[in-house]
């Protein structure tokens, strides 16, 4: 059966790639930008069944925008992909005083979850993009504290969002599935090329475990689990991730960061 799927980030990168592989078996995807041009021209190379949404993830207006438009367009989205990533940027403030790789990476993905959890079935799945990079999270850090260098940042929000999604997956025993998932290292995307100055592997690497990830059997009971596409096997994300105390002072973090770019 045709399935409605979100992934963020999809106007270029393994995103991209992977919305091609979903709307040639004909299901409809809903393709996350910030940029309206680069949107449009990537679901007209799409083509299929796409649906363009614009919304720069490094902004909590934003963020609440996009979930308002799609409650409004959809009763239902059956897979969400947390794809939207960032590793390098001239500035890496936001505007709300934020490290852009944190609200990007972890914090956006995390409001855009739960803003649409009513809309994705207990049979669901919520895919979100981790890293082979996972470093242990300063918590300073994440709520906007002080900056980090690239490296950093990104490798800690990373570990964030492996994180909340194991937390996630926890208070979810009956569904949707909650999935953190490396979809290979190093693989020929922008973040990559700038990050690394490498050309990276085929992308299709990332995208075909993603479309694994989002359809197939293998990946039905799953949840709270963490998916390690460089082994080919699930497996053990950083030690902090497993550790209740340290998860739980994350997902903390997350969420009061959130409260506060609410209230003010």
């Amino acid at each position: 059966m045709p399935k409605t799927i979100l992934i963020t980030g999809a106007t270029d990168g393994i995103g991209f790639e992977t919305a091609k592989m979903l709307v040639r078996d004909g299901h409809t995807v809903l393709v996350h930008g910030r940029s309206r041009n680069k949107l449009d021209a990537a679901c007209a190379a799409i083509g299929g069944k796409t649906q363009p949404y614009l919304a720069d993830m490094s902004l909590s207006a934003d963020v609440v925008g996009l979930i308002d438009e799609i409650k409004q367009d959809h009763t239902q989205i059956d897979v969400l992909i947390n794809n939207a990533g960032v590793l390098k940027s001239p500035q890496t403030i936001t505007p709300e005083g934020l490290d852009l790789r944190f609200m990007v990476n972890t914090i956006g993905p995390y409001m855009l979850t739960v803003g649409l959890l009513d809309l994705i079935p207990t049979g669901g799945r919520i895919i979100n993009l981790s890293s082979a990079a996972q470093a242990p999270v300063d918590i300073a850090a994440l709520r906007g504290g002080h900056p980090l260098d690239d490296m950093n940042a990104y490798a800690q929000s990373k570990l964030a969002i492996t994180m909340w999604s194991r937390d996630l997956a926890a208070q979810l025993p009956d569904g949707p599935s909650v999935l953190a998932l490396n979809p290979g290292s190093l693989l020929a995307s922008k973040m990559v090329k700038e990050g690394f100055g490498v050309a990276g592997n085929d992308l299709r690497i990332g995208a075909e475990i993603l479309y694994r990830a989002a359809l197939d059997p293998d990946f039905a009971d799953v949840s709270g689990r963490y998916f390690d596409n460089d082994a080919k096997a699930f497996g053990q994300p950083h030690a902090d991730a497993l550790v209740t105390g340290k998860v739980s002072a994350v997902v903390q973090a997350i969420k009061a960061t959130i409260s506060n770019l609410q209230t003010t």
